[in-house]
């Protein structure tokens, strides 16, 4: 149990700082990518680390049926960041 909350953990701290990035992309770049970023990145982060944190602390083993849906979410984030980062005027 401790490495799913050290693997919950860890895509949380790293998603939070992606979170940080869309915040400042969108702040001098705003766009439509960019707020389905930070948003895929939200929803992503509960539904994944969200339910490996419920499972570790309740043992509620059903939960892990939410763990792939948060991964999904974090993979539309990285590609919306991606596609937000892309359409920035040079």
């Amino acid at each position: 149990m401790l490495a799913t909350f050290e693997t919950a953990a860890r895509y949380e701290m790293y998603h939070a700082l992606a979170l940080i990035a869309v915040g400042l992309l969108l702040l001098k770049y705003p766009s439509t990518a960019g707020h389905v970023a930070g948003w895929a990145f939200v929803s992503g982060t509960i539904l994944f680390s969200g339910s490996l944190y419920v499972m570790v602390f309740t043992g509620f083993r059903w939960l892990g049926a939410f763990t792939p849906i948060g991964g999904t979410a974090f993979l539309v984030g990285w590609v919306a960041l991606m596609l937000a980062a892309w359409r920035i005027p040079t």
